[in-house]
C-alpha cells in the first residue's frame, strides 16, 4: 500500500516511498522521484538508499517553498 500525499498548494499526487529524518522521498504521478524537506545529510542518505533499492531512478530535490506568502 502506498500513501498518497498532497500539499495545500499542490494539485499533483505523490506516493511516499521512504522517510529520512524529516525528509520524505516521494514518487510523483509522472514517475519522477523527489526529496522533500530535510538536510544535506538526509539527501545523501536518500541517494544511498536509491542506489541500493531503485538504482535505475534519478532523485531530484523538491522546489523550495516561499514562506513569505
Amino acid at each position: 500500500m502506498k500513501t498518497r500525499i498532497h500539499g495545500l498548494n499542490e494539485s499533483r499526487h505523490a506516493s511516499l516511498l521512504a522517510r529520512f529524518g524529516p525528509a520524505r522521498l516521494v514518487e510523483l504521478a509522472d514517475g519522477r522521484l523527489e526529496l522533500r524537506g530535510g538536510s544535506r545529510s538526509d539527501y545523501i542518505e536518500a541517494k544511498e538508499w536509491i542506489s541500493l533499492f531503485l538504482h535505475d531512478r534519478v532523485l531530484r530535490l523538491a522546489p523550495a517553498v516561499d514562506s513569505r506568502n
